[in-house]
């Protein structure tokens, strides 16, 4: 039990709980005199000698992230073996540097610096402009001029405080401006309400309650202001803790889960209220009633407390711990607990869990206290193992899960080894334990283990890993170059690579600019290879955004997703080969996306077209997908595409199209304008027609139609009635008929020579149309109509004119005609007399069933002629 007794004593009590500070790295290097930082984008390495809290504007990123550092130009420092131009330095936890790069001289003065949840840099600048640098190489993001954040006039910036996403910001005249997208590239500020800050008072300190933990969704902004506390945010100001009489508060912090509020009044007291100041806590008397230098939550159960030299722990019941330093410290807040950074060490300060208490608790006679002493009697090959055994034997799945749990919070591996070990013995005694937790611990184990090396500065504790998760540690080990870790951990979680391996193949582009393509490529496709289902596709634009196109189109070659290789081959150039993967995939939509890109390209380039018509008629498909989609909208690429390959009747047939959709214009009612075009229109696809011997009679009809066309613009312009154009050849003569204009209506007759039977219905109808009867006898007493008087009968009928049809039905030779013409009148007995003189009077009985209405007399007309022998 001695080796219990030893750890124990390591550790602090705090009203009813342990804490113990475990020193995770220590010398620190850059606590000796010769650091030299990595090669980083101010070029070559530099050496970065002693770094001191002190004099340096710090930040560290949650989550055992990196350490970032700038010398603080208000102070008067002594200047060692550094150079004395700023440098924006940035290390790992265990203090190896990892980047350095010049601070840009001539910016207003750094107020702040900070990490965002994605890891990036932000520096806040006393202007309230914002600088944002990308890990690992501290490149500036998006451009090095500052994104403003402050409204102009604003007096700068007075305080701030960050959070993952976002960053308040307490303006020198008293204005509070939140920006909750500090993560894009044009963030969008906006003021909150006005805190109602009088000329002679004077804001203590600020705190933010961030979005997640209010009701809103919009960060609440906690202000002391005097001797009361304002809660502002978009809606309006709010103030809290009236009742309470806290009087002026110095310090604030808002609590991991965002419900409580730690505050240093004037008075010396430490109180922890809700954030809705609705009651107090507990509070505690501090010794000194000057506020301390910073203030920070350990986990949810004690507050931290530090002034120079001194650190104070202060929990809900008894005394507080105080811990002595001799140099500056910095407290990084964590989800479990606090790390604690000082000139010369990286430390850990957190609650020791319940199952190691159970295990290592001074006079502990738990079951899992027990299994471990067991297991050490067991290496001794003492028979009190056996019996420490018996004594547990109903309480042993909570023993082992007790060593397995604190096996999880150990940083020393040594003791790791042994907890576990204690367990492995308990486990070969219970069956019913599931052995899978105890392989899931050994795995978390290794990764933290390799994580925390101080070659790789990330002291992650089992709690932060699970809320990290793997997928973003494996992120985090990428974008700081460690990829060959970030690989085996991936390989040993069984997780997919591929990540791993593009990161690390397009940094490799990245870093061999010397490097032949070819070289190169067979170095990448060793890698590669390892996974399959590669992104080729995405390595390949990386290189060529990188400058060499040439690498990127042999890699392109290697990528299985036409999806993903044709937008590449697109842009990298290369038409040709798009063009042909995508007629191979047989995904009409990507040969689309190669055509448009092709047909945007020439059009930008204002260059002929014609080379692209050749590629597309030589590849059936890309030529057949032109051709439906040009029908629709491109219908003079397409006539240029029929007419450069040879498809003259088809160019013709576009033009006729062309010519119709011209005649359905709205403006073609309006006058000539469009008539021009049209015509010529036609008499081009007449003239393409012409040209092949298929095709005379397409030919012909254009010409035709060219030739009416211009009938009837000549018409309509001496008229000035738009209503000949588009119409046929018959409806012209008789339009012109109805007009009046007999002698248009003969030319035109003429020139398309229509025939006379045709002639005399349409004259005749046109006449009954206007009611013209008299002209009409006229027209038929000229001469003996050729088609008979038929058509002069069949206009006075549709016209209702039952006395001007019987001057002509009596006219009519056939008498079958007659009979149906008296039918149509309603004339029975005439209709029956007809009917009798026919000789086909089986199908003219047939007709007039349809047209008389009279049962009784049809069948008194069937007697009759059957009795004559005519049906």
């Amino acid at each position: 039990m001695s080796s219990s007794v030893s750890v124990a004593a390591e550790w602090d009590l705090l009203s009813d709980r342990f804490y113990r500070r475990i020193t995770i790295y220590s010398p620190l290097p850059w606590s000796s005199p010769a650091t030299t930082t990595a090669s980083s984008s101010g070029g070559g390495s530099s050496g970065v000698g002693r770094l001191d809290l002190s004099t340096h504007i710090v930040a560290a990123a949650p989550f055992g992230g990196p350490i970032a550092a700038v010398r603080d130009d208000s102070k008067i420092v002594q200047l060692h073996s550094e150079p004395s131009r700023r440098r924006l330095l940035l290390f790992s936890s265990s203090g190896h540097p990892l980047a350095s790069s010049p601070w840009t001289p001539h910016l207003p003065r750094l107020h702040s610096l900070a990490f965002s949840s994605s890891l990036n840099l932000l520096a806040l600048l006393s202007d309230g402009s914002l600088l944002r640098f990308r890990l690992p190489d501290l490149n500036p993001i998006t451009s090095s001029s500052p994104v403003p954040l402050l409204p102009p006039a604003s007096g700068g910036v007075a305080d701030a405080v960050f959070w993952g996403g976002g960053v308040a910001i307490l303006t020198e005249d008293n204005r509070v401006v939140v920006t909750t997208d500090i993560e894009v590239d044009d963030p969008h500020p906006r003021e909150l309400a006005d805190p109602g800050v009088a000329e002679d008072e004077q804001v203590l300190c600020m705190a933010v309650v961030e979005p997640q933990f209010v009701m809103s969704g919009s960060p609440e902004v906690l202000l002391a202001v005097g001797d009361r506390v304002v809660a502002v945010d978009e809606d309006g100001v709010q103030v809290l803790g009236e009742a309470l009489e806290i009087g002026p508060v110095q310090k604030m912090a808002v609590s991991p889960n965002g419900k409580l509020l730690a505050a240093f009044a004037h008075d010396g007291r430490l109180l922890v209220i809700p954030t809705d100041f609705s009651r107090i806590i507990f509070e505690y008397e501090c010794d000194s009633a000057l506020p301390p230098d910073q203030i920070a939550w350990c986990g949810l159960d004690s507050v931290l407390l530090y002034w120079s030299e001194v650190l104070l722990m202060v929990g809900p019941n008894g005394d507080p711990v105080q811990y002595n330093y001799d140099e500056p410290v910095m407290l990084i807040p964590e989800c479990d607990g606090v790390r604690i950074l000082t000139n010369s060490s990286m430390e850990f300060l957190h609650r020791v869990p319940d199952s190691t208490t159970l295990i290592f608790g001074i006079g502990s006679m738990s079951p899992a206290a027990l299994l471990y002493d067991a297991r050490d009697h067991y290496d001794k090959q003492s028979a009190k193992a056996y019996d420490n055994y018996q004594l547990i034997s109903s309480s042993l799945p909570e023993a082992i899960e007790a060593c397995i749990d604190a096996a999880g919070y150990e940083f020393d591996v040594s003791r790791q080894h042994t907890l576990l070990r204690a367990a492995t013995y308990g486990l070969a005694f219970c069956s019913r334990f599931p052995h899978g937790r105890f392989q899931e611990m050994c795995k978390i184990l290794r990764v933290l283990n390799a994580v925390r090396d101080p070659e790789i500065g990330m002291p992650l504790t089992v709690k932060q890993y699970k809320l990290l998760t793997a997928t973003v540690l494996i992120g985090r080990l990428i974008n700081a170059n460690q990829h060959l870790l970030a690989l085996r951990i991936s390989e040993y979680l069984n997780l997919n690579p591929e990540v791993v391996i593009m990161h690390w193949a397009c940094e490799k582009i990245t870093a061999s600019a010397a490097i032949p393509d070819v070289v190169l490529l067979e170095g990448l496709l060793d890698k590669l290879r390892l996974c399959k289902g590669i992104s080729y596709a995405a390595v390949a634009a990386h290189a060529d955004n990188s400058g060499r196109r040439k690498l990127a189109a042999m890699l392109v070659d290697h990528e299985s997703q036409s999806s993903k290789q044709i937008p590449l081959l697109l842009s990298i150039d290369e038409q040709d080969k798009a063009l042909q993967k995508s007629i191979e995939s047989g995904d009409t939509d990507l040969v689309y996306l190669v055509l448009f890109h092709i047909w945007q390209k020439i059009s930008v380039e204002k260059s002929a077209p014609l080379d692209f018509f050749g590629v597309i008629n030589a590849r059936p498909l890309a030529r057949d997908l032109f051709i439906a989609y040009a029908r629709h909208s491109k219908h003079e690429a397409l006539k240029d595409f029929f007419l450069s390959t040879g498809r003259l009747q088809d160019a013709g047939f576009l033009l006729l199209k062309e010519s119709r959709e011209l005649e359905r214009n709205p403006m073609a009612s309006k006058g000539s304008p469009l008539h021009g075009p049209q015509v010529r229109l036609v008499e081009q696809a007449h003239r393409l027609f012409a040209e092949t011997k298929e095709h005379l009679f397409e030919s012909k009809s254009a010409e035709e139609h060219a030739k009416l066309l211009r009938v009837q613009h000549q018409l309509e312009v001496s008229t000035k009635q738009a209503i000949f154009v588009g119409s046929s050849v018959s409806d012209t003569i008789k339009t012109c008929i109805v007009m009046g204009n007999e002698r248009a209506a003969v030319k035109v007759k003429s020139e398309f020579k229509v025939p006379d039977k045709r002639w005399y219905w349409l004259k005749s109808c046109a006449l009954a149309t206007v009611g013209n009867w008299d002209a009409l006898e006229t027209f038929s007493r000229e001469k003996r109509p050729p088609g008979g008087y038929k058509p002069f009968v069949e206009a006075c009928i549709d016209a209702g004119q039952k006395t001007e049809a019987l001057k002509y039905i009596p006219k009519l030779t056939d008498p079958g005609e007659r009979s149906e013409a008296y039918a149509r009148l309603n004339m029975t007995e005439e209709a029956k007399k007809a009917a009798s003189e026919a000789n086909n009077g089986d199908e003219l009985f047939g007709r007039l069933k349809s047209t008389l209405a009279q049962n009784t007399l049809i069948d008194t007309l069937r007697d009759r002629l059957s009795f004559q022998g005519t049906y």
